[in-house]
């Protein structure tokens, strides 16, 4: 009878077993939540991968792009306050699951635009196979080439544009809030359960998949904006330009609409996760399972303590152990910095892709692919080296402050040669430089026949080296086509080019800055410069958790996100894109108001650019120096302090040694 029950017993238990549920696996929550995070990452820095192909299509300014690149922490930086209080109480798998579903709603809605608005018509003064005579000079043209201005700025045009900025701001808020609870939730439910031993390797994991989200988010705008924005509405005939035309914009919507797949179905899972599961064993001694055990009845009494605390006198609380923190010189001054360092990251990052086109004449696919597989992996051996550095020789708080300091120093040197590793803006006819007053007018008169549309916007090279803004500005009355290619050739008859007395010939597209040999040493010394500030990354972060008092190490970090977000990461973007406006030499112009920028000064533009690059790293350099001073002031003050107790000893070695005989003189 014994036998038999033990037997029944042990098929009970092999069936328990068997049934088992998959999804009481802390690793495949690791797993499940790494993915997610990765698409979740690659959704969000999509935009900024895109934002020059967006700027073009919908005729925005860089400072309107910044702001809708920074909205999405509107939405977020309102709730974030609040996920530190809810943390517990709520079923956090399935909140992080709507979460993600919330994400890859955004993303969809981002990339409505695309589909409810008419294809993408670059002006009228552009040469194809169906209107080739708009563009070139017509001296018996009656009136001006080209649309009237009131058939391009219609009662419906200004409404579409309108909708459109409306539906990617409103995206964009939606994507901020449903990015809330998936790293704090996913984080504190990794640590609930996973084994004390295990838990720094998942999370180690986790933080890794946040610097590699945002390069995938580039790599993968570099793949899109390869095909053309209207590919699925035109024939192949239909599509003129080339990725290296200056008018070409890429399928921006196309990556909004992969990510966003990819995030709802790594949201399935997280449906199926318990509230809470049991906690991971690791292979320890029986003394130190029952310390475990101790210690996780004791947290969750802790826990259960902490919800007895009601919303309001959370919201009460908050206050006070703000003010508590920011009195608190050190994680003051480290907080400035790593708003410096964010704010600068959050600006760079927007703008990087165009800076590079416009300065070295790149398509949009290789300025991202350069920041994606160049950049942002810097980026990341820069954080592991930092956290090395100070694994491997146990620092102290003073010499981690010592470490940041020689990391922003180091990355201001290198990133100092970068105001001068640039390419100045090509000759254009009639608008750059400024200085060339006789060929400006050589120019208005050589083309005053032609009866050009002013709106008119088509780049050529002339054979004499300068760029014309349109075939026509060129006064070029002939298009020479090649039909297998389905291309232009060049113009001829030319009359504003001028080469031996004869009228000069022009290739289509832009001249370029033509100083690509300055690419190669600008990509080294920005990644260095990016490799030695991520260094600082995680030496400022131990400084903070080390610094402020041990009930408030949660409180301090959600601090420190929030005021991240609110002083570098929401108006970093506006910053930095108000800064390139103001170096714009030529706007597009939609119903009598300022579009996307044709041109830039380049000289400018990289000063001002990279200028406050410089500005935020020496900002960040001069307040981990002077947290490097308050802590050599408090080691010394220690020091000092811990001397008197050290005094009797000395004084008992200077007895006894009076006491022998060689003592004495």
């Amino acid at each position: 009878m014994t036998a038999t029950v033990t037997k029944d017993s042990c098929q009970d238990q092999s069936r328990r077993t068997f049934y088992k549920s998959p999804f009481l696996s802390i690793k495949l929550f690791v797993f499940c939540h790494g993915l997610l995070q990765l698409f979740q990452l690659s959704l969000s820095g999509y935009l900024k991968s895109s934002i020059s192909t967006i700027e073009k299509r919908y005729g925005m300014s860089s400072q309107t792009s910044g702001l809708l690149a920074s909205f999405n922490e509107v939405g977020n930086t309102l709730l974030i306050v609040f996920v530190s209080y809810f943390g517990s109480r709520v079923h956090r798998p399935r909140f992080i699951g709507c979460g993600a579903l919330l994400v890859s709603l955004a993303g969809l809605l981002i990339s409505i635009p695309h589909f409810i608005t008419e294809p993408y018509k670059y002006d009228k003064s552009v040469a194809s196979f169906f209107s080739n005579k708009t563009d070139i000079c017509q001296p018996d043209a009656l009136g001006h080439n080209g649309l009237p201005d009131d058939e391009t700025c219609a009662p419906h045009t200004e409404k579409e544009n309108r909708m459109v900025l409306l539906i990617m701001f409103l995206g964009q808020a939606l994507l901020g809030i449903g990015v809330v609870p998936i790293q704090p939730f996913g984080i504190s439910y990794i640590d609930d359960f996973a084994s004390e031993r295990n838990s720094p390797l998942y999370l180690g994991i986790l933080f890794a998949v946040t610097v590699i989200g945002p390069g995938v988010a580039f790599m993968l705008g570099s793949a899109m904006l390869r095909f053309y924005v209207d590919f699925d509405k035109l024939s192949k005939e239909e599509i003129q330009l080339t990725n290296q035309d200056p008018r070409w914009v890429g399928a921006w919507w196309l990556g909004f609409l992969v990510a966003a797949s990819l995030v709802a179905l790594s949201a399935i899972p997280y449906f199926f996760f318990p509230r809470e599961m049991p906690k991971e064993v690791a292979r320890e001694k029986e003394s130190d399972a029952k310390k475990s055990k101790s210690m996780l009845s004791q947290l969750r009494s802790e826990s259960d303590a902490m919800q007895d605390v009601s919303l309001i006198k959370f919201v009460k609380l908050f206050p006070t152990i703000l003010l508590r923190n920011l009195r608190h010189p050190v994680f003051l001054l480290v907080v400035l910095a790593q708003v410096s360092l964010s704010a600068m990251v959050a600006g760079l990052a927007t703008f990087m892709g165009k800076f590079l086109e416009r300065q070295f004449s790149l398509t949009a696919s290789f300025a991202n692919m350069i920041i994606g597989a160049v950049n942002i992996p810097g980026a990341m051996v820069g954080i592991v080296l930092g956290g090395a550095i100070m694994k491997k020789f146990q620092i102290s708080l003073k010499q981690s402050g010592a470490l940041c300091v020689f990391g922003m120093l180091l990355c201001t040197l290198f990133a100092f040669p970068l105001l001068f590793l640039g390419c100045p803006t090509q000759k254009v006819a009639g608008l750059y430089p400024v200085e060339s007053a006789e060929f400006d007018q050589h120019s208005l008169e050589c083309n005053k026949r032609c009866q050009c549309p002013d709106k008119a916007f088509n780049p050529i090279c002339g054979s004499d080296g300068t760029e014309y803004i349109s075939p026509c500005y060129a006064g070029c009355e002939v298009v020479n086509l090649d039909k297998l290619k389905n291309s232009i050739l060049n113009y001829t008859k030319c009359s504003c080019i001028l080469g031996n007395g004869l009228e000069g010939y022009a290739k289509p597209g832009t001249c370029g800055t033509n100083c690509s040999r300055f690419l190669i040493p600008f990509i080294v010394l920005s990644c260095l410069a990016g490799i030695l500030a991520s260094i600082s990354h995680t030496p400022s972060f131990m400084l903070i958790l080390r610094t402020v008092q041990p009930e408030d190490k949660s409180f301090a970090v959600g601090i420190q996100f929030m005021l991240l977000r609110v002083l570098a990461w929401m108006p970093g973007p506006v910053l930095y894109g108000s800064a390139i406006d103001t170096t714009c030499i030529l706007w597009e112009r939609k119903c009598d108001q300022k579009a996307a920028c044709r041109y830039y000064n380049n000289d400018l533009f990289r000063q001002r650019y990279l200028g406050l690059q410089l500005f935020f790293e020496v900002g960040a350099l001069l307040c981990f120096l002077a947290v490097f001073f308050i802590l050599r002031q408090q080691e010394r003050e220690i020091s000092s302090a811990e001397e008197p107790k050290a005094n009797p000893e000395k004084e008992k070695l200077a007895e006894i040694s009076e006491k022998t005989p060689d003592s004495k003189v």
